[in-house]
């Protein structure tokens, strides 16, 4: 008697199963499981892997020997932030999927997007840290009706079993696109541009912050959102993100 909820259920899914098979999540092909990737998606996708920068996460050459490595740009621009990870390399598949959840309405993408992110930042994830997202402008959440970066660091802190605060960055101001602008005018964008909620500081002081965002190309969005935390009073900032723009992408 006990088991036969559990048989219930089991047959259930296997009638599931047979009436919507899995589908991958990028061309819509057959896959062996849910939200996956059908074999010639999955070799379109670039994902991160090997020797990688332990500040941005963009791949680096050679093999890994147990010492934190750094790109140029890292070694040549100011991080706030300690240290880094990206799943993907912002091109090819990966991009079409991150376009897709940002503008395309699919956010079904976010769950396994959620496992890559948190497989990339396994290596710098810390007991007690708080993850919170990159925010949007509430003009812009309006017209978009969510931030896909939240729907990332939500995926992201549940498979990691971490703190996850939504709200916890607010953007004081609107700022233009940082599409077409130079590092320095990025940078200049986002000036003073994000601070900590109010109402979330004691959420902030002594905690070490994960920030998520959907793809890092300058760094200036994120760096705006590490000042934020680190003013608030936060212990250290880390940072991970879908998708990394690579100088050879």
């Amino acid at each position: 008697m006990i088991g036969e909820p559990r048989l219930l259920r089991a047959g259930i899914q296997e009638a599931l199963q047979l009436l919507f098979p899995p589908q991958c999540i990028s061309c819509g092909e057959p896959t062996v499981s849910d939200f996956g990737l059908c074999g010639a998606c999955w070799r379109q996708t670039p994902f991160v892997s090997g020797l990688v920068c332990d500040r941005c996460g963009t791949p680096l050459p050679g093999a890994e020997e147990g010492r934190a490595e750094f790109c140029d740009d890292c070694l040549t621009t100011a991080r706030p932030w300690e240290r880094g990870r990206s799943a993907l390399l912002y091109r090819d598949n990966a991009r079409k999927m991150v376009l897709a959840l940002k503008h395309g309405d699919r956010l079904d993408l976010a769950r396994p997007a959620g496992e890559w992110l948190f497989r990339a930042a396994r290596p710098i994830l810390a007991e007690g840290m708080l993850v919170a997202p990159v925010p949007l402008h509430w003009t812009r959440l309006f017209r978009r009706r969510f931030n896909q970066s939240a729907l990332l660091s939500r995926a992201l802190a549940r498979a990691a079993g971490l703190d996850h605060c939504p709200d916890l960055l607010v953007r004081a101001r609107r700022t233009g696109s940082q599409e077409g602008r130079d590092r320095d005018g990025r940078f200049a964008n986002l000036a003073g541009a994000i601070r900590v909620h109010p109402r979330r500081m004691d959420r902030t002081a002594g905690r070490a912050v994960l920030l998520v965002d959907d793809v890092m190309t300058s760094g200036a969005t994120l760096a705006a959102a590490a000042d934020a935390c680190l003013g608030a009073g936060a212990a250290s900032v880390s940072v991970v993100t879908l998708a990394r723009v690579a100088k050879d992408a």
